[in-house]
């Protein structure tokens, strides 16, 4: 099965489940039992295999529970990072889903279990909550208990139907594709924007290929708001043949998406102790200042979010935002997360981060930011892309890309907002349209209408803006046309309309001395 069919199996099992639950749950809830159920799966057929080894004599899902010992729990759990009997399986659950008439607290039991079962090991903070979104018992279900049981059986039966072959072999991004089909669906008549916790994978791609280029190691990568984890989990399809020492470490704020991010490394088989995971707000309470600094960065923070800023005299002497002398508006935090990025990237690395395009022209402290960004020489490019990219936006956004170890004193600017795929609801970047974003940011050549490198001069003389549209000249798609030839065109017509009138003037004459 090629990767669009599995695709389109995929939205059409999803829309199914839906058709199954229509009427009872939220959609914007909803998705939470798809993504849930599917990680469920993910777990139990992983940590099945883990305990087979590739013996196919062995199913594991057919032993007694009894069979497992202290010894092989044990050791089970300091390798995968958590426990599940067999008789927990989602397989197995799953086949007797229709009749089992405790099905919600049943579910409920197995995934307290499998979280506590982390209790005393090191994987236990990546492990605790990870079902916290995952309500059997909710009223959302249903009112009674036989109703809560039916939906839930319809979920668990709709994954269970999915014919992939085993997660690792799938042809695509089962977590990831299924995320944004459920977001683009419900994300607008839930009235809740999906764009602020995921990041489309065609822009994720080119995120991590920016954040990531031409290094062949890394000692880890970084999110500072790392939503449902997509683009840290771009950069290791990108990285998957070179080295990340550490791994990856991410902060987010919203704790439902932050239940997602560490799903997502899990369903990406990103082992517990390969992965750092954060619960909490960037700006006024970062985590991993003590493994910083950090290769590679890749971010897409929320667009233009009110924060304390200079309500908390504090900030100002803040290791991040004092060296701008200036903290960012307090309706506008967008370069308190660029600040941010900026003080935990290595003198190595890059940063990625897609910006409000807003906040490369306008004055007051957002100028003087970008004055201290320009003037230190951070700035490598700035890349303006299409509109509609994102879900829950129109916005046509930008990509700051940050560097510690430029080559030469010059900002580069692309204009890459020609450079999309129409689709159905949303625009989209294709592989080649990347590469050739790639290109011009690798050999950092001017194009004519594309990209354009400047001289710090040349932006300090323009108030040190940054918007690519001042830097890069739009084609002009106009119609040339030849003034000497529309002249002569004219002449010919106005002597053709200057013998018509004669003809029709001879004719009228003609008529009226008829009538004489």
């Amino acid at each position: 099965m090629t990767s669009t069919e599995q695709r389109a199996a995929l939205q059409r099992q999803i829309w199914q489940i839906a058709n199954d639950v229509r009427g009872a749950v939220d959609g914007w809830d909803f998705k939470q039992y798809v993504l849930g159920t599917l990680f469920y799966r993910f777990i139990s057929e992983n940590f099945a295999n883990y305990i087979e080894g590739g013996d196919d004599g062995i199913s594991y899902g057919e032993l007694p529970d009894a069979v497992v010992t202290p010894e092989i729990k044990d050791d089970a759990i300091k390798t995968k990072g958590y426990f599940i009997y067999p008789s927990q399986l989602f397989a197995n659950i799953a086949a007797g889903a229709n009749t089992n008439e405790s099905l919600n607290t049943d579910l409920a039991s197995i995934f307290a279990a499998i979280e506590s079962s982390a209790n005393g090991y090191p994987s236990e903070c990546d492990i605790k909550g990870l079902f916290a979104d995952f309500d059997t018992t909710s009223n959302r279900l249903g009112n009674t208990v036989a109703d809560k049981n039916s939906r839930l059986a319809a979920v668990l039966k709709g994954v269970q139907a999915l014919n992939f072959g085993n997660f690792q072999e799938s042809q695509i991004d089962l977590f990831g594709d299924a995320y944004e089909f459920l977001i683009s669906n419900y994300a607008a008549n839930a009235g809740k924007s999906g764009g602020e916790f995921f990041t489309p994978q065609h822009v994720s791609k080119l995120i991590a290929q920016l954040a990531m280029h031409k290094q062949t190691s890394v000692n880890k990568i970084y999110d500072p708001a790392a939503g449902s984890g997509s683009l840290l989990l771009q950069a290791k399809k990108h990285f998957d043949a070179h080295i990340i020492e550490d791994g990856f470490f991410g902060q987010e704020i919203n704790h439902t998406t932050y239940n997602l991010a560490r799903m997502n490394m899990f369903l990406h088989n990103i082992n517990y102790d390969k992965f750092n995971m954060a619960l909490g707000n960037t700006l006024l309470d970062p985590h991993f200042g003590d493994d910083k600094p950090f290769d590679a960065i890749v971010s897409n923070p929320p667009y233009s979010v009110n924060w304390i800023g200079s309500d908390d005299p504090t900030l100002i002497n803040d290791e991040r935002f004092a060296p701008a002398g200036v903290l960012a508006p307090k309706s506008k935090a967008d370069f308190a997360f660029v600040l941010h990025a900026l003080s935990y990237l290595s003198s190595k690395g890059r940063a990625a981060i897609v910006c409000f395009p807003g906040i490369f022209y306008r004055g007051g402290a957002e100028q003087k930011i970008r004055q201290y960004l320009v003037d230190n020489n951070y700035v490598e490019t700035v890349i303006s892309l299409a509109p509609n990219l994102f879900f829950g936006t129109t916005i046509a956004v930008n990509i700051l890309v940050l560097s510690k170890h430029k080559a030469d004193a010059k900002t580069q600017f692309i204009d890459a907002s020609a450079l999309f795929k129409k689709e159905t609801n949303n625009n989209t970047l294709t592989a080649e349209h990347i590469a050739q974003i790639m290109a011009v940011f690798d050999n950092k050549n001017d194009v004519e209408h594309f990209a354009q490198s400047l001289d710090h001069a040349a932006i300090a003389a323009n108030d040190y803006n940054l918007s690519v549209s001042s830097y890069v000249a739009a084609k002009d798609t106009r119609e040339v046309i030849d003034i000497h030839q529309l002249n002569a065109e004219l002449k010919i017509t106005v002597a053709k309309i200057d013998q018509l009138r004669t003809e029709i003037d001879a004719i009228v004459q003609e008529i009226e001395g008829e009538k004489v």
